[in-house]
């Protein structure tokens, strides 16, 4: 039986295909980068513009007032409500652990320290984010779509100073009434269910939390709604002037900008909450 000698071409093949799959390999990787990189430069130019454009010229006065309803009284009530409903919660699951430790006098002073400097602020961007972020993203994109965008080009009017602006600015100032309204209402919360439900003696509870919260933590909370403020109107906004074609494409955008609204919040959270901590550190 006549043996088969390997020829030269079956021991190149091997590594032929080897390299091939390593050249297509770093060709997807690099295509992955170069697309990222320059998505970061367009939005960092989309973002340029838009401070540009709020500084040199300050929108009227008849798209500022549209954007400040759309943004601030139609967002005070669900802000309220899950205020709300957050303070209670908070009770009730740290009511359960000091219960256990006799420290349940405390009890204000741990609610009202979370809510004000940690949970008021993110409530209240998370509710910015689901309820305005994405209708502006959606909106936006329907007029990419429909080319509405381009026709306030051809109009001579910059669709970044008449659409973006003002929902920017409407972002920007009105977060920290929305803050101040989750804080509050959250405090009233935690109050009901601490006083009225547990029965726990108000005067230790008013006592302990005065003596945890000041001024500063209610000003801390109310510096992380502003940078908040700013990404979400940023993100939203940007994803509805790159929508892509179709129904399709402008739900893509509404739902993409809100998961990347809600993931920078927290990473924001964490930045700033992380640098207060060395600034008090290194002064202290």
């Amino acid at each position: 039986m006549a043996s088969v000698v390997p020829t030269n071409e079956d021991s190149i093949r091997p590594a032929t295909g080897f390299f091939m799959d390593l050249v297509d390999w770093v060709a997807d990787w690099g295509r992955v980068i170069i697309e990222t990189i320059a998505a970061i430069g367009d939005m960092v130019l989309f973002i340029w513009q838009t401070f540009c454009w709020m500084v040199t010229h300050f929108p009227r006065r008849g798209t500022l007032l549209p954007s400040f309803y759309q943004v601030g009284v139609l967002s005070l009530p669900v802000v309220a409500v899950t205020g709300t409903f957050f303070g209670m919660i908070v009770a009730l699951q740290v009511h359960f652990q000091f219960h256990s430790l006799g420290l349940e006098s405390r009890l204000g002073a741990v609610i009202n320290m979370a809510l004000v400097r940690e949970l008021g602020p993110v409530l209240a961007a998370v509710m910015l984010a689901g309820r305005v972020g994405s209708s502006m993203a959606a909106e936006l994109g329907t007029m990419k779509v429909t080319e509405q965008i381009d026709a306030l080009s051809s109009m001579g009017i910059n669709p970044i100073h008449y659409l973006v602006v003002p929902r920017f600015l409407a972002c920007l100032i009105l977060i920290p009434i929305l803050t101040i309204m989750a804080d509050f209402m959250g405090v009233v919360g935690g109050y009901f269910y601490s006083v009225i439900i547990l029965e726990i003696d108000k005067q230790y509870y008013w006592t302990n939390s005065s003596d945890s919260v000041d001024v500063m933590d209610i000003a801390i909370g109310v510096i992380k709604s502003l940078f908040f403020g700013c990404a979400i109107a940023l993100i939203s906004c940007y994803r509805g002037f790159r929508s892509s074609a179709g129904a399709e494409g402008v739900g893509h955008a509404a739902t993409v900008a809100f998961v990347h609204s809600f993931l920078t919040i927290i990473a924001l959270d964490f930045l700033i909450a992380l640098a207060l901590d060395s600034f008090h550190h290194w002064f202290h």
